[in-house]
Parts: structure tokens; C-alpha cells; sequence
């Protein structure tokens, strides 16, 4: 089936789809306003936004100020008199008012009094009444005219300030704790199982396979299930199943999330997005009560494609030992991703697609028949591919009429769509900057050697170090063209840029899927060169070579641990993949003499390149001179320059590969 057969829907076919929870990132359904039902904004009993929590705060500042400040009347100064004291200024007069709680009187003096000499005098006293029998002295208070009563001097706050100041804080504090909880404010306590991603706006243009291209091969895969989603009575009444999950494996960049995005767009129906790490959380059993909620929310939406990406953050193979923690978390989480899909019967319309970078490292259980049942791989793009990425990427650009996009497709393998569109956006910036009305092929050039080369930096060299530069630049030059004639040298420059202080690119005419020994051992030659070239004009070598050698010892480790081009170490891989744990699945930790044979025959093939580097600038030592004197001169050569001042022919462009036809 080809992608002609699938024809775009209208939004009308998905007005009456079922809204799901605003927790997920959802596109394709149309955004209602929101109700004043639970859970509405309206139904809040605060408001939301940082402007209220710093009013909330002002107040209860307030509060407690105003009520430290009012609540209570401070008390005046009081002494402590002895009984004896007391009794003397009864006789003498000098009492006003008592109050008695027990054996403790209080009171206030008509004149203020000091308990002993040189200390602070005060009108209000307190004493105690020593239980040594009965002293007649409520007889002498009255009869000196002393007012008894039972109120405590210290004048008490009204009941509604006590009640107000006392409780209202609490009051206020349990009613922010319970607005908390219902509404999920402050880290979403009770919404913690359910997703805090926004709603996508359906209002928002929807991806279609009008978008995606280079990758037409993955495309096919996923055009099928477009045709069941929108005809699945056609599938049904043959008896066929589609497949319950899609996992969608390549580099980084390739398109993989456009990939899906664009099925769900031609599809018409819901998308719902988001990354394996949003399940994950602190608390164990979040990720799993995650998954049920979005499962849940896909099938009341069905037909509705759920998208996955970077599925290797919960989808690692699972160990046998003890877990805890976040381990233990993420093994929850993939555990019910595999029953949700084993709940599926295939009568849902809910299909599974998820990306990942790794798919080596994923569990078994995830890629067996029944849940991940198609498994695409999306590569990078091939020249033709570049070149259609190129010009979806530039739909909304204007390009001059010199830009040539079958030779900036052709000078750029290896990239993927998202270095494209970089490549296309740094173009643009650059015709921005310069005035231009349209986007030339200057542009592209430039923004070429500032994604691939590095940023050009402004600092001054000696005469000496430039003239260095240009010969260790001219080395990996003329070896490169000497090495590998089919590669040709794109550019030469000794501008400083990023880290390194000159560079020289070397990109062959057509797509490389496989190399043979000669072709690598050429590669370790070339990238000797810089160094070779400094050894032969100056006898002697710098640190300009750190960034060689790093590669040449990683191609030769490559060639002789995982490729088996090496007579000693044999037909065998003993080496992991790059980026891998130090084992190989399946295979035992190699033994320490295995190591030293390793390392003795990557220094043999090293050793072996770097000898013919020494070989070939000597043997082309007036070419490397013509090099780098014209290096010297302009600072940057391109191909047509470097190849004339060498005296070699440049090698003929591989002719075009044909390409295929496709209705989009």
C-alpha cells in the first residue's frame, strides 16, 4: 500500500470525539471552556497564581502582629511583698484593692511601694498568706474601707478577639491545607498518579506524512495502521488484528516523534504524548497509577494513538537481584505498561507507538508479539532523503537562485532531519544578519562551517603557530587525497574554531553503509597526517594532535575488537559497542591477556599508518609546501582550490540514485 491511498481527514470527524483528562497532552480533540464543575476553576475556593499566596502571607503576618499588639492588655508593673510587708500597709492605709485566688492576694497600693530598699516601686502587689491560722485580716481590710473582690486585676480581651485571634489562624491554615488536597496545589498531592502536562490546542496544525520525508521506508510501515484506523471494518472482516504497539527505533534526530505525530494527523484521531521519564517518580507506585490513567483515558477516546518516547527510560531489561527505590519504581512502572497492553483485545482502536534510541537494552517482554508487535527502524536519511528534508525545511523560506539543494544534500552525509533543519535555520539567521532577501547559497555555506566546522573564533596567532597550523592542515590534506581518492577534501581553514585551530573536512560523493579495512586504515592515515606533516617540516610535534589521535585509537580499537581485521586477535568481538556496559550481551569479560593482545595490535596499526603518513609527505613534500603556502595566503581553501594547487584530478561525483515515486 502506498501512502496515495491515504487521504487527509477533516477536523469534522473528530467534533464528537470524547474529551479526556486534562492531564495528558492530547491533540486532535476540540478544546472545550472549562464547566463550573468540580475540578473547574470557577469551583476553586481560592484563587490560583503567585499573587495570592503573597497576599495569604501579608495576612498572616498581620495577624499574628495585631494580635501580639491588641489581643491582650500588657500588664503594668508588679512587686512581690512580703505577708508582713502587706499587713503593715493595710494598718497604714496605703491598700486600695485586693483580690484573693486561694493563699495568693493580689492588689494595688494607693502609694507605690518597694519591696526592700533600692528596688523599683510599684502601685500593684502580690503576696502570699501563710496558713498559720486565722488573722482576722478580712476584718481589717473592710474595716479600712479596702475594696475585696473575686476579678483579676489584669484586664482580659473581649471573647470575639480571643476566638479570632486564638483560632483564626488555624482556621485559615487547615481551610489552605484542604484547598491543597482537593485542587492539587503546591505539588499536586492527591493528583500525584495522573500527568500535569497541558492539553495540546486543536486548534493547532496537525502533522500529516506531507511532513515527513527521507524516510520513506518507515513511513510504508505506518501506513497501514492510518487505513485501519480510519477503515477498520475492512481488517475486521477478514479476521486480521492490527498490531497493538509500533516501537520506532533509530538515532537521535531521524524523525521518529515527527513519524508518529504524522500518523495521528492523518489518522484524525487523538494523539496523546509523553516521555517515559514523566511516569517515573519518587514515590513508588505513581508510574503504574501514570499508565492506568493514561490507558484508561486513551480507550474512552479511541480511536486514539498513544505515543511513547524514549521508552528505554522505563522499558530497561529487567534484573533478577533485589531493587529499591527508583529501580524498584521503574520496574513498577514497566510491569503495568505490559499488562495495559496485554488487556488489549485489538477491538479497542488504541495503538501504542514509542521511540527509543536503544533498542538492544529494552526488556523481552516489551518486544514479543501480542504488545509491540511491529518493530520500524528509522535510519538516517540517504542523499535523496536529504535533499526532500531540505525542502520540506524550506517551504517558508525564500532561497536565492543560486542555492543548489542537491549539492548541499550531497556535501552533508551522515545528518539527519534535525541537523537539516538547524542547517536551514542557521542559513536563514545568517541571511538575516547580512541583509539578504532571500536565503543564498553564501548563507548555506557559512552555516554550513558553523554547524559542521564549529563557530569561527576571533583570536590572533603568532606568525609561527599559523604557518605550524597550516602545514598540519595541509598534512591531513594531501594524505587524505592520497589515502581515500574517492573522499573528496571539501574544505581547508586555518581560522580557529570551537576548540581547534584549524580544520579540514573530507565527505565522500555518495552514502557510505559499509567500510573495508583499506578504507579504515586510510582514515587512520589522513587523520596522522597533521601530526606527520609537523614531524617531517620541523622535526618535531605539538599537542595540535590530541583530537587524531583520540580517533585513531578509537577506529583502531573498532577495527581490531569488533570487526575482526585483525590476523591475531581473530574472526571474534571482544569489545562492547560504543556507548555499551564493559561486557557484551551474552558474552564473558574477556581475559587480561586478550586485553594486552588488543592493545598491542591497535598500537601495530597505528604505528604501521603513522609510518606511511611519514612516507607519503616526503615523497609529496613540494605538493604539502604548495598547500600550505596558499593556505597561508587565503585562510580558507575550498575543493576546486586545493585540488588544482596539488596537481591531483578531482574525483567525479557518484551519479544520482533514482528515486522513487510517492504520493503524498
Amino acid at each position: 500500500m502506498s501512502s496515495s491511498d491515504v487521504k487527509p481527514r477533516s477536523s469534522q470527524d473528530d467534533v464528537d470525539r470524547p474529551t479526556p483528562s486534562p492531564g495528558w497532552r492530547v491533540e486532535g480533540l476540540p478544546q472545550e471552556p472549562p464547566s463550573a464543575g468540580k475540578g473547574s476553576a470557577s469551583s476553586s475556593l481560592f484563587p490560583k497564581g503567585p499573587r495570592f499566596w503573597l497576599i495569604l502571607l501579608a495576612l498572616l503576618v498581620l495577624n499574628w502582629f495585631v494580635y501580639n499588639q491588641f489581643a491582650t492588655t500588657p500588664p503594668e508593673p508588679q512587686v512581690r511583698v512580703s505577708y508582713t510587708q502587706f499587713r503593715a500597709e493595710v494598718d497604714a492605709g496605703n491598700v486600695e484593692e485586693v483580690t484573693s485566688v486561694g493563699s495568693a492576694i493580689e492588689g494595688r497600693f494607693a502609694l507605690a511601694v518597694a519591696p526592700e530598699a533600692g528596688a523599683e516601686a510599684a502601685t500593684r502587689f502580690v503576696t502570699e498568706r501563710p496558713s498559720l491560722g486565722d488573722d482576722k485580716v478580712i476584718e481589717v481590710l473592710l474595716a479600712k474601707g479596702v475594696t475585696v473582690n473575686a476579678r483579676s486585676l489584669t484586664r482580659q480581651a473581649p471573647f470575639w478577639q480571643s476566638l479570632l485571634f486564638g483560632f483564626g489562624p488555624t482556621v485559615l491554615l487547615v481551610g489552605i491545607f484542604v484547598t491543597m488536597f482537593r485542587k492539587g496545589g503546591m505539588g499536586g498531592m492527591m493528583n500525584m498518579g495522573r500527568s500535569r502536562a497541558k492539553r495540546g490546542d486543536n486548534d493547532t496544525k496537525r502533522a500529516t506524512f506531507a511532513d515527513v520525508a527521507g524516510i520513506d521506508e518507515a513511513e510504508d510501515e505506518l501506513v497501514e495502521i492510518v487505513d485501519f484506523l480510519r477503515n477498520p471494518e475492512r481488517y475486521r472482516r477478514l479476521g486480521a488484528s492490527i498490531p497493538r504497539g509500533v516501537l520506532l527505533s533509530g538515532p537521535p534526530g531521524t524523525g521518529k516523534t515527527l513519524l508518529a505525530r504524522a500518523v495521528a494527523g492523518e489518522a484524525g484521531v487523538p494523539f496523546f504524548s509523553l516521555s517515559a521519564s514523566e511516569f517515573v517518580e519518587m514515590i513508588v507506585g505513581v508510574g503504574a497509577s501514570r499508565v492506568r490513567d493514561l490507558f484508561d483515558q486513551a480507550k474512552k477516546a479511541a480511536p486514539a494513538i498513544m505515543f511513547i518516547d524514549e521508552l528505554d527510560a522505563i522499558g530497561r531489561a529487567r534484573s533478577s537481584g533485589a531493587s529499591f527505590g527508583g529501580h524498584d519504581e521503574r520496574e513498577q512502572t514497566l510491569n503495568q505498561i505490559l499488562t495495559e497492553m496485554d488487556g488489549f483485545s485489538g477491538s479497542e482502536g488504541v495503538i501504542v507507538l514509542a521511540a527509543t534510541n536503544r533498542p538492544e537494552i529494552l526488556d523481552s517482554a516489551l518486544l514479543r508479539p501480542g504488545r509491540f508487535d511491529r518493530h520500524v527502524v528509522v535510519n538516517p536519511p540517504d542523499v535523496n532523503g536529504r535533499k526532500a528534508i531540505l525542502a520540506v525545511h524550506t517551504r517558508a523560506v525564500p532561497l536565492g537562485d543560486d542555492v543548489d539543494l542537491s549539492g548541499v544534500a550531497a556535501s552533508t552525509p551522515g545528518m539527519v532531519g534535525a541537523d537539516l533543519r538547524n542547517l536551514v535555520n542557521e542559513a536563514a539567521l545568517m541571511a538575516a544578519r547580512r541583509n539578504h532577501e532571500r536565503v543564498e547559497q553564501a548563507d548555506f555555506t557559512d552555516a554550513f562551517e558553523k554547524v559542521v566546522l564549529g563557530t569561527a573564533r576571533s583570536i590572533t596567532m603568532s606568525p609561527v603557530e599559523r604557518e605550524r597550523t597550516a602545514f598540519h592542515e595541509s598534512g591531513h590534506a594531501v594524505t587524505g587525497i592520497l589515502m581515500n581518492p574517492g573522499d573528496p577534501v571539501r574544505k581547508i581553514s586555518i581560522i580557529p574554531r570551537g576548540s581547534a585551530l584549524g580544520v579540514t573536512f573530507q565527505a565522500p560523493n555518495a552514502d557510505r553503509y559499509d567500510y573495508d579495512e583499506a578504507y579504515l586504515m586510510g582514515r587512520i592515515v589522513m587523520a596522522l597526517g597533521g601530526r606527520a606533516a609537523e614531524q617531517v617540516v620541523y622535526g618535531n610535534v605539538t599537542t595540535g594532535a590530541e583530537s587524531d589521535l583520540e580517533k585513531v585509537t578509537m577506529i583502531a580499537r573498532q577495527m581490531v575488537g569488533r570487526w575482526g581485521m585483525s590476523e591475531l586477535i581473530g574472526p571474534v568481538a571482544v569489545l562492547p559497542r560504543p556507548g555499551d556496559g564493559p561486557l557484551l550481551p551474552g558474552v564473558d569479560a574477556t581475559s587480561p591477556k586478550t586485553q594486552e593482545l588488543v592493545d598491542a595490535e591497535v598500537r601495530r596499526i597505528v604505528e604501521q599508518c603513522y609510518a606511511t603518513a611519514l612516507r607519503l609527505l616526503a615523497e609529496h613534500r613540494p605538493r604539502l609546501d604548495a598547500l600550505a603556502a596558499l593556505l597561508l595566503e587565503r585562510a580558507t581553501l575550498d575543493e576546486p582550490d586545493i585540488y588544482t594547487v596539488v596537481g591531483f584530478p578531482r574525483p567525479e561525483a557518484a551519479p544520482p540514485i533514482p528515486v522513487r515515486s510517492r504520493g503524498v
